[in-house]
């Protein structure tokens, strides 16, 4: 079993998630190098519970994870897709 058979979103999932995110390929700026594992990653911490600095490192540097999280609090990322799956 691989990382990508223990993803929390299904592939539809992500698919209608994907438009609402910052740093894609398709926008002006800095892209995410892999915003689906980024997003991955944070579910990870809500359902854990666990801090930041316990984030698994298949999901990239914990300090990296935490300060995108903060972005896209700050830039209403979070809000978007709470909205979208409301």
């Amino acid at each position: 079993m691989g990382v990508m058979d223990r993803l929390v979103w299904s592939e539809a999932a992500w698919e209608r998630m994907a438009p609402l995110i910052i740093g894609r390929s398709d926008q002006k700026g800095s892209t995410g190098r892999d915003n689906r594992m980024f997003v991955e990653g944070v579910l990870w911490i809500v359902r854990t519970g666990s801090p930041w600095r316990d984030l698994p490192e298949r999901y990239g540097p914990y300090t990296t994870v935490y300060n995108l999280f903060n972005r896209w609090a700050k830039q209403g990322v979070w809000l978007r897709m709470f909205e979208a799956l409301a």
